[in-house]
């Protein structure tokens, strides 16, 4: 077993945890070991191989795409909806649904289920094994296909994962979670519903019409593709888990073929050419690519897949190959990791952060300074396969972009989408008509982990020389490049960004939009384990740039152009509608005027002051809806411990509330006004400026009580995915919020039920002016201010009466003004409506 290494603040491995024995919370236990309790509730057997009561489904010796002569499960090709059999649907469900059975059972016994990663910015696996079964019950109520839910409590507790707005941000995950047999009871009754749809829904039926968006049987396959997802993904969370607490199920694919390691140990320090393949540039030639998938496509497909987007491409060279182990090896023996000037800098307080010194999933196997490592896949630790692409996040991989620009003086950087295309296009391997990639490259779970960088050349060694899915004896065509898809994904330089035509999925209206904010980085060409959608060549996905994922790099040169990249800070009007226009500087000042300025700015024409008397009463807008909560909270005598402020926007009606509360939580999507709350938190004043005409500002600084902001927490989140932990306020407050939600009432249906943030006689206070935008609230989940079809009008008062009414009381109802200044010639003025409620 390899050493384990102790650092300063942080356990070794990587980015910050040691795969081999420790990884996790390790020796120096987080607080967070709440999470403990969670374990000793479960008598079933988890050890390998799994009873046969552990699968829900069909057992993999029963499904589609097991081959018997391996003696393993592979992942099944994406179905086309024209042509489809009720047959091959059930198939590719059930292949679906126990490859991700058979992933978890790789978890030896209870701890892997309920130990938090050792980032803690995602929810433990336990949440993993049930979410996807909770996303089928969703998808297809909203589909029409189910009537009721299967069990309510689940489908609330399981619905909402992660997406970690930092790599600092982390979930405390002190939360009860059910026991595994009650979530395999919950798995194993979804089947059955799911299962049945299939087999007797008569769009189904021989010569059925293609199936699209607008089809209730399109949920189905979203579900599909959804846990396909997470197959992904739960497979990384696996690979950070301490070794001994998993194992690799004997169904699961295969390694692929290890290089042979005398004296149990890797040569030092690795060779090019020997060790790892020369990696040349190849050259591409300028041309125009297209990117993007027709409606009409015969398969399902994310919606950020659709539309439409052309970009000219100059001249550049790429690498032949992915970045190798071998070749980051370079990097991290040349001090690459402790160099700032390799790094952004946001990508140097991550490495600070974590004090990351090697690549995550290296082992270190020798004393420090030697630089030997070994290699942690899934579910075992191997030798180091100097060969197989290096798995990095994206400041990893623009680290080592640097480092070798600064080297060899030419500037090298990461790929763009538009280039990819360009790639693929100019290699004379797919067309753009393809759906799935070529069969020498390791996609759609050929092989059970990465592969050398040089398989799918023909190069190096066969591709899958003991599946033996692909003699690689011999190629069609000769390839350019190595891994255009499959074994790892690919960062690009590119933000997550929509195409043209793109239209958000009714099903799924949350699935691709809110990651539309410039934070969020594309990752091209899929993984080994992408299966489904993942391994089409129409998949875009991506991640937070620190984020780890089977995910590596090639780098890119080229003497003219950017690769037509797309950064939501600087997009043209294509992706306009998308850029968040809470983040501009304008809209900040106004909100820092808005929350912290005196009344005599807020609103100059005063009586006393003036000849003109504005509405005065209309300034302290934050500040009045807080002192709302409050005096509520006396009438009716509730303890105020703790309360939410949902919209917080910068901050004043949380501190305000935070002079009466013992803790408040504040929460709002905005990056820019959650960073100037916690500057006012931790340093208890702002500047800012407020408009006095055109050009012209004077400078202001805002300031807080310092016993107030002791008391309250700032975390940037979706109010309509709020945090599974969060329970048992005492008040909760939504100004200036619903009408600006993308879905009101998923929001508010946290309130209360089984997973209610609220508790019971509790205090909900919303005040909105009911301004409902398309731009903000799809039409159909607006809570009033339209026309039905037959001319009735609905008000947005009525829709939440109606929608509030079974689990609440409603206390009053009142008009509030509001004031948001523009300059001292031009205000806002706006009544909302006050509604005070309270929980039964």
């Amino acid at each position: 077993m390899p050493v384990s290494f102790e650092r300063d603040g942080d356990i070794a491995g990587g980015a910050g945890a040691d795969l081999g024995t420790d990884l996790g919370f390790g020796r120096g236990e987080n607080a967070a070991d709440f999470w403990r309790k969670n374990l000793g509730r479960t008598t079933m057997p988890l050890g390998l191989p799994r009873s046969a009561d552990w699968w829900t489904g069909l057992p993999p010796e029963q499904c589609a795409g097991y081959s018997h002569e391996q003696g393993q499960l592979h992942s099944l090709d994406i179905p086309n909806l024209a042509t489809c059999t009720r047959q091959s649907v059930l198939d590719y469900f059930n292949n679906t649904w126990t490859l991700n059975e058979l992933l978890f059972s790789s978890l030896i016994g209870e701890e892997p289920f309920y130990r938090p990663p050792y980032h803690s910015l995602r929810h433990p696996l336990i949440f993993y094994y049930v979410h996807p079964s909770v996303l089928y019950v969703s998808k297809l109520r909203l589909a029409g296909l189910l009537s009721a839910p299967v069990n309510s409590y689940f489908e609330s507790l399981f619905e909402t994962g992660v997406d970690e707005m930092s790599w600092d941000d982390m979930s405390k995950n002190a939360i009860e979670w059910p026991s595994i047999e009650d979530g395999r009871e919950y798995r194993r009754q979804v089947y059955a519903k799911v299962r049945e749809l299939i087999e007797n829904h008569p769009g189904l039926a021989d010569g059925h019409t293609q199936i699209d968006r607008e089809n209730p049987l399109w949920a189905i396959f979203m579900g599909m593709e959804h846990e396909r997802i997470h197959l992904e993904t739960s497979s990384a969370l696996i690979r950070e888990l301490p070794v001994h607490l998993v194992a690799r199920p004997p169904q699961w694919p295969a390694l692929a073929a290890l290089h042979p390691v005398e004296n149990a140990e890797v040569a030092y320090p690795p060779q090019a050419g020997q060790d790892f393949p020369q990696n040349n540039l190849v050259t591409v030639s300028a041309r125009e690519v297209t990117i993007g998938k027709d409606f009409d496509f015969p398969t399902f497909g994310w919606d950020n897949e659709y539309g439409s987007r052309a970009a000219q491409i100059s001249d550049f060279a790429a690498g032949e190959m992915l970045i190798s182990n071998g070749e980051y090896w370079q990097f991290v023996a040349d001090g690459g990791y402790h160099q700032k000037e390799n790094w952004s800098e946001t990508g140097w307080r991550w490495r600070s952060f974590r004090n990351v010194k090697w690549p995550t999933f290296w082992v270190p196997d020798g004393p420090a300074g030697t630089h030997q490592y070994r290699l942690r896949t899934c579910f075992e630790i191997v030798p180091m396969q100097w060969d197989w692409p290096a798995v990095v996040n994206y400041h990893e991989a623009k680290a080592f972009c640097q480092w070798k620009s600064l080297k060899s003086n030419v500037h090298f950087r990461l790929l763009t989408e538009a280039e990819h295309q360009a790639m693929i296009l100019s290699d004379n391997q797919q067309s753009e008509s393809t759906l799935m990639p070529a069969p020498q490259y390791n996609s759609n779970l050929r092989q059970g982990s990465e592969c050398p960088v040089d398989a799918s050349l023909g190069k190096g060694a066969k591709l899958d020389q003991e599946n033996k899915l692909d003699k690689q004896s011999k190629l069609d065509k000769q390839s350019k490049f190595a891994d255009l898809f499959g074994n790892v994904w690919q960062w690009a330089e590119d933000h997550f960004h929509p195409l043209e035509g793109f239209k958000i999925d009714r099903l799924y209206d949350d699935f691709s939009a809110p990651c539309f904010d410039g934070e969020h980085q594309m990752i091209l060409g899929g993984s080994f384990i992408s299966t489904g959608d993942e391994a089409t060549v129409h998949a875009r996905f991506h991640f937070r740039p620190h984020f780890f994922q089977h995910a590596g790099f090639r780098v890119v040169y080229a003497t003219a152009g950017d690769g037509a990249v797309v950064h939501l800070s600087d997009a043209t009007s294509k992706v306009s509608a998308v850029v968040d226009p809470y983040e501009t500087q304008t809209i900040f000042d106004e909100y820092m005027t808005l929350h912290y300025a005196p009344a005599e700015v807020q609103m100059p024409y005063q009586g006393s002051i003036s000849t003109v008397s504005g509405p005065v009463e209309a300034t302290q807008f934050p500040q009045r809806c807080a002192d709302l909560v409050n005096s509520w909270c006396d009438k009716l005598g509730i303890q105020k411990g703790k309360a939410l402020d949902i919209g917080c926007a910068v901050g004043g009606a949380s501190f305000r509330l935070a002079s009466a509360f013992a803790q408040v939580e504040g929460i709002d999507l905005s990056a820019q006004f959650i960073a100037a709350a916690q500057t006012l938190q931790n340093v208890r004043k702002l500047d800012y400026r407020y408009k006095v005409e055109s050009d012209i500002y004077e400078n202001a600084c805002a300031t807080v009580d310092a016993t107030a902001a002791a008391k309250v927490n700032f975390r940037q989140g979706d109010a309509c995915n709020l945090p599974a932990e969060w329970a048992d306020f005492d008040a909760v407050l939504m100004a200036n919020l619903l009408c600006r939600l993308p879905d009101p009432e998923a929001c508010l249906k946290r309130m209360s039920g089984e997973q209610a943030v609220l508790r019971q006689g509790g205090l909900l206070v919303l005040v909105s002016p009911y301004s409902w935008m398309t731009a903000y609230t799809p039409r159909d989940k607006w809570l009033g201010g339209y026309l039905d079809s037959d001319g009735e009008r609905h008000f947005s008062e009525d829709g939440l009466k109606a929608l509030l009414a079974p689990d609440f009381d409603l206390l009053e109802v009142a008009d509030v003004p509001l004031l948001i200044r523009e300059h001292r010639r031009k205000f806002q003025y706006i009544v909302a409506q006050a509604m005070v409620w309270r929980r039964k």
